[in-house]
């Protein structure tokens, strides 16, 4: 049997993080995690359920009723997707319209603020903490706020790589999107510089010096050491946002309009249960379809995603 002596003993020479590692490892914490898992994953289940059932059982019945009579269609799916009708169809226009603004929405303001956050972490200038603390307090900011400022300021007709921008119900072509993936890459920039200079400020400064005293440029010391080691963190920021942009309804709505030649998914989802309401059946199968992009990135990107969170969190 263990003594009271050996168990005081071995806690004083683990440490904190093999300690918490003990804990969550335990059979009550594993048994915890599971009925928190199966009641996170309940209400997808029904909602993947009541999509393929016919429109009748889902307006009368719950999704629990599925197994006393299983019915299944993909209908639903055939009406959000091809469908003629205005109130109901066009949904893969729409989808289409979402990659298009998600994906440089990501990409943008994950490249500048891996610049900002390498210039403020490694770069000595005057003003350098109070650019830093400048920065952290935007994102106190609320969306709301900025939205009227930056409309007008596309209003006045801004021109961007030769594009006059204006209201998106008046722009044509990619033009259309310029002015959603500005508004999205600036209120994504506090956080993103946030986030990475809190990762690359904790890399070995001897890294660093090292590197320069070999004749590294910053362009190539940031290529080439911080960008990989900074993966985790990278991805991290990449997965947020793109959750972000992807299920995001103000911003798409006020700069990208609502027709389908520019308004995301989350617009056509707003539109879909009808002038009044009663047509929510629809909302199965679309919110469903929502999902699986998302779900795919998160999945595929879920090991750095991880790392990210954690890194840093404990030390020894």
């Amino acid at each position: 049997m263990t003594t009271l002596a050996q168990t005081t003993a071995r806690a004083k020479t683990t440490t904190a993080p093999q300690r918490v590692r003990w804990r969550l490892s335990g059979r009550i914490a594993s048994a915890v995690a599971i009925v928190i898992a199966v009641l996170w994953t309940t209400p997808t289940f029904g909602l993947l359920l009541s999509s393929l059932r016919p429109e009748d059982q889902i307006k009368t019945t719950g999704w629990w009723t599925f197994f006393a009579d299983p019915q299944l269609t993909l209908e639903n799916y055939r009406e959000v997707l091809f469908g003629t009708s205005s109130s109901s169809g066009q949904m893969m226009s729409f989808l289409i319209n979402s990659v298009v603004i998600t994906v440089p929405s990501v990409l943008f303001p994950l490249a500048l603020a891996a610049f900002a956050a390498y210039a403020l972490a490694w770069l000595p200038f005057r003003g350098r903490e109070w650019i830093y603390i400048g920065v952290f307090a935007l994102q106190i900011v609320p969306l709301q706020m900025s939205l009227v400022p930056l409309l007008s300021f596309f209003s006045q007709g801004v021109e961007i790589f030769g594009l006059q921008l204006s209201p998106a119900w008046n722009l044509e072509g990619p033009a259309r999107f310029i002015q959603v993936w500005f508004a999205h890459t600036c209120f994504a920039l506090p956080l993103g510089i946030f986030l990475l200079h809190n990762f690359m400020s904790e890399l070995p400064g001897e890294l660093m010096e090292a590197a320069r005293v070999d004749g590294a440029s910053h362009g190539v010391i940031l290529r080439k050491i911080v960008l990989p080691l900074v993966l985790p963190a990278l991805a991290t920021f990449a997965i947020f946002q793109f959750l972000w942009v992807w299920n995001d309804l103000l911003v798409g709505l006020i700069f990208a309009g609502g027709t389908p030649d520019s308004a995301p998914m989350t617009v056509r989802l707003a539109q879909m249960a009808g002038t009044r309401g009663n047509e929510w059946q629809r909302l199965t199968a679309g919110a469903f379809v929502s999902v699986i992009i998302p779900l795919t990135v998160f999945l595929s990107m879920q090991r750095y995603f991880v790392r990210g969170l954690l890194a840093g969190s404990v030390k020894g």
